[in-house]
Parts: C-alpha cells; structure tokens; sequence
C-alpha cells in the first residue's frame, strides 16, 4: 500500500516551519491565485474562499495518494480587514490602528484527500492582544523589514511578540496554520504520523 503524503499549497516559510517542527513530512507546491477580496465578503467567508481555491489549484496538478492543505491568514479589526502591506506607509498605518486594540487573526484551511476528493474545511480565529506602540517603536519596527510579507503588518513569531502579552487561543493560528485543529484533521481524513519516524527523517 502507497503511503499517503502531505502537500503543503503554499509558499510561506511559517507554514512550512509549523508543520515541520511537528514532525510532518511533505511537499511543497505554490498556489498562487488571485487574493482579491470581493466587496462585502466576511473575513471567514474571504479566508475560507481563499483556501479553497489553493486546495483547488494543487489538488488538480497533484497525484494520490496525497492529502493538499491549503490556508489563507487575514487580521481583522473591528469590520477592517487588514492583508499583507503594500508600503511602508501601509505597514506604518496598520501598526497604529493595532496600538493599544484586541484584534482576531482568523485563518482559513482547506484539506483535498486524493484520489477520491474527500474533503474538510474549517475556520480558525485567535484573539491578540497589543500594548501601545510608540511611533518610535513603529519606525524601528518597520526598518527591520519584518512586517512586508505579513498579514496585518507583524510577525508574532519575530520582533512583533515584543508588542503582544496576551492571547486567546491557537498561537500557530496567528502564525498561519492552526496546528491543533489541522492534525486533528487529518486524522479524520485517515492521515497518521508516527511522531518518531518524523522526527528522525
């Protein structure tokens, strides 16, 4: 029997970071698709539609026996949703609006099983909290180059985590990939990983 592996649809290092520290083993296959929000859309409804269509994507161009994990981070505040900034001026302002609030960082997955295409899907949203950030801070922040490729402008991972003392729920969630609730998942789907094996390979 061919053993089933794991496809990771996604080019973020953090993900692959995430599943690679628990232990899985996989491939990696970019899905880049267009990430334009449709006016009016939910952020769970965005993030679920994202991930949906990378699992699309790469389960077509993908051979079984093989689950696709796909996912899509957005941070939202209040009714705003904040994406990855396009400036630093964009990166500046998004710092200034998390200062001092509570936002939710919500985080869509999207799982493909092949051959038979069985699927699951589900939506994750964490809490954090940020102390004030001074202008200064911003400034020093924005010069590490760290906040370009993030959702919301931060990485909770790196230097941000100095801003953030608290928050509630899945810390991989922020980071892009609710570890938890995606292995239970997968074992859903009938994947199973001996941590051993994967932490010798």
């Amino acid at each position: 029997m061919t053993a089933t592996k794991l496809i990771l649809a996604s080019a973020s290092p953090r993900r692959a970071e995430i599943l690679r520290n628990a232990g899985y083993a996989f491939a990696v296959v970019s899905s880049a698709i267009d990430e334009t929000p449709i006016p009016g859309e939910s952020a769970e409804a965005m993030v679920a539609r994202l991930a949906d269509a990378k699992a699309e994507l790469v389960a077509a161009r993908s051979v079984g026996p093989a689950i696709v994990i796909a996912a899509d981070t957005a941070v939202l505040i209040g009714t705003q949703i904040l994406g990855k900034p396009r400036t630093t001026e964009d990166a500046r302002q998004m710092l200034q609006s998390l200062s001092g609030m509570t936002h939710s960082v919500i985080t869509g997955v999207s799982l493909v099983r092949l051959p038979d295409g069985e699927r699951r899907s589900f939506v994750e949203s964490t809490l954090v909290h940020v102390g004030v950030i001074s202008d200064e801070e911003i400034e020093e922040y924005l010069a590490t180059g760290e906040p370009f490729d993030k959702a919301g402008g931060y990485a909770i991972q790196g230097r941000a985590g100095r801003f953030i003392p608290r928050i509630e729920g899945c810390y991989f969630n922020v980071v892009g990939l609710p570890l938890a609730r995606l292995a239970h998942e997968l074992r859903e789907l009938g994947y199973h990983s001996e941590m051993a094996d994967a932490a010798g390979m």
